[in-house]
């Protein structure tokens, strides 16, 4: 039965979805209300999670195993895909990650004020498949759910989006389906890639499956004869097919991260999308990919990951510099805020290019510590877009005296993105950097000239924020009877975010104690 508590999480917002498709058109305007009660129930049901939690334990926690597909082939073997869930450290803080978009992009929903029906239970849906991801303990599962996320967000996009909504929609899916490709062709590799001593007690025979637990045990892949073998390489295409499977996780992950080249979709994406689709994309979407990093790439291939450390830390040091130095010119405020996002993001893969505890725990902290941020500039941005249909940063000069509180939130956002002491943004950047420059793996220069980066943020959200708040006030004459200050929502929803920013900022202890025990147990330590 699925009733354990990772599993009502799963599937009450599908049943949240069910509801509010078959909700009579004279009752479309409360769809958001159901989405917000839906969110209120996952609440109580995480509260429940945290509180059976074992912050020590080093393996999955509240595990529930179904049988799902079992096919005999022949007298030899047997494919076995199951329902498997679970949870331990790293995927917590992306479930608590999670909860927080969603609320928040859920609240900033009330403003939409069309096909509201489908609207909120595409977002309901899309919120089932992203927990999914995050607590699937079995590949087949977790690929299940990787794709099921992609429909909503498309028609998010495509419904709901600005004038090129049409181009943005359709350069995400084909993005996303190409990554997509590459990752199912190294999960097959995966599955068949196992010694003769994987038996199971009920078939006595060879059997095949998606479970992570058992693909991560690297001695079975050493000794084995198959398509991933250490000890016997077979080749495909004229490569080492495990160095192969490798490249295909890391190109389809990714690009769902996204790291440079094959970023270029998001800002389309950003630029096209609404506002709360904007905060949910950035927000956690793009978290799946450095989670697929950690959880997949590394917990599976530990070995390639080491040996092409050098190489994931200049994609990192890349995007951190390149997506800075684009952002520099940017005249679009969003643009802007979404190429921050992928030089963001650039410190997760050099966490993870380190190969060490702080490394690790560290891009989990980033992850977490961008959802929180880059929501809050979204919603920023969203505020001046909905009064003036207008994101051109030389459109606006001196708003402090138009819109103070605006004002203040934006200053406070802007310094969270910048990295500032005291917020969570800081400790992420801070052991990223530190994890890079102390190991081994990585030669010093990727990590000094990582700082560059900050140093780029520094500048373009000191630049934006000095050219639009400070001096006289001016803007076009149609946008100054507009530019109304922050409503009752958009404080509530920025306030819930600033305030996390900072808790988590100066307590960060509130991420690492949950992130102690999995990232020792992913480096075998």
């Amino acid at each position: 039965m699925l009733n354990g508590p990772l599993s009502i999480l799963i599937f009450l917002p599908l049943l949240g979805a069910v509801f509010v498709m078959i909700l009579p058109k004279s009752f479309k305007f409360y769809s958001p209300w159901v989405f917000l009660f839906c969110i209120s129930l996952m609440w109580y049901t995480f509260l429940e999670v945290y509180k059976s939690f074992d912050h020590g334990e080093r393996s999955y926690q509240l595990v529930q195993h179904l049988n799902w597909i079992k096919l005999t082939l022949g007298n030899t073997a047997v494919l076995s895909i199951d329902y498997i869930v679970g949870i331990d450290g790293i995927s917590y803080v992306m479930l608590l990650l999670t909860l927080i978009v969603f609320t928040v992009g859920g609240i900033a929903s009330f403003k939409v004020k069309k096909r509201e029906r489908t609207y909120f239970s595409l977002l309901l849906i899309m919120l089932s498949a992203v927990i999914g991801c995050f607590v699937s303990v079995d590949f087949f599962l977790f690929f299940i759910f990787f794709e099921f996320m992609l429909l909503p967000m498309y028609f998010l996009i495509g419904i709901w989006g600005g004038p090129n909504r049409s181009y943005a929609a359709m350069k995400f899916i084909i993005y996303t389906l190409v990554g997509s490709v590459l990752i199912l062709v190294a999960m097959i590799a995966f599955s068949v890639s196992y010694t003769d001593d994987f038996f199971s007690n009920e078939f006595k025979k060879l059997v095949y499956t998606f479970d992570f637990r058992v693909l991560s045990d690297l001695t079975n892949i050493k000794n084995s004869g198959g398509l991933l073998s250490i000890k016997n390489p077979v080749f495909l295409l004229g490569f080492p097919a495990r160095d192969l499977m490798f490249f295909f996780l890391l190109i389809g992950f990714g690009i769902k991260l996204p790291f440079v080249p094959f970023h270029t979709w998001l800002p389309d994406a950003h630029v096209e999308a609404s506002t709360p689709v904007s905060v949910i994309l950035a927000g956690i979407l793009l978290k799946i990919g450095g989670y697929g990093f950690i959880r997949i790439l590394y917990g599976l291939m530990p070995d390639k990951c080491d040996q092409y450390a050098v190489f994931i830390g200049l994609l990192g040091m890349i995007a951190i510099l390149y997506a800075g130095f684009v952002a520099l010119a940017q005249k679009d405020l969003k643009k802007l805020i979404a190429y921050s996002s992928v030089s963001h993001m650039g410190f997760v893969l050099l966490g993870i290019a380190a190969g060490n505890v702080e490394g690790l725990s560290g891009a989990v902290y980033q992850m977490f510590s961008h959802g929180l941020i880059s929501s809050t500039l979204f919603i920023l941005v969203g505020v001046l877009y909905d009064r003036t249909s207008n994101r051109e940063i030389k459109n606006y000069k001196g708003l402090i005296q138009k819109m103070p509180y605006f004002s203040v939130f934006a200053g406070f956002g802007f310094f969270a993105a910048m990295g500032l002491p005291g917020f969570s943004g800081f400790i992420g950047e801070f052991f990223t950097l530190f994890s890079a420059f102390k190991s081994d793996l990585l030669p010093k220069y990727i990590s000094i000239l990582s700082v560059i980066g900050l140093l780029i943020a520094a500048i373009y959200f000191l630049w934006t924020f000095q050219k639009m708040f400070f001096g006289v006030f001016h803007s076009p004459e149609n946008f100054e009877h507009k530019l109304v200050d922050l409503k009752f929502e958009e404080i509530l929803c920025l306030s819930f975010l600033l305030i996390l920013t900072i808790i988590y900022g100066v307590f960060p202890d509130f991420i690492f104690s949950y992130l102690d025990a999995p990232i020792n147990n992913l480096l075998k330590l």
